[in-house]
């Protein structure tokens, strides 16, 4: 006899791990918002051209600026 599907308890009050946007909990001096900048004033066509390019395998993929980081 199979058992029936069981699920995860259900905890509406419990608090997340982290807070929802990284803003809430870095200082607005943080260096990831320099590099968040220094991101954007790269060349990426070398990794973003074929990145475009028609990939048969599946799923889109990630944006290469958010991998960089």
């Amino acid at each position: 006899m199979q058992k029936p599907k069981t699920f995860r308890p259900l905890a509406p009050g419990q608090t997340p791990l982290l807070p929802a946007s990284p803003s809430d909990w870095l200082s607005a001096v943080h260096q990831v918002y320099f590099l968040l900048d220094l991101v954007d004033e790269l060349d990426l066509s070398a990794i973003v051209t074929p990145a475009q390019s028609k990939d048969l395998r599946g799923e889109k993929g990630f944006d290469p600026r958010m991998v960089t980081l």
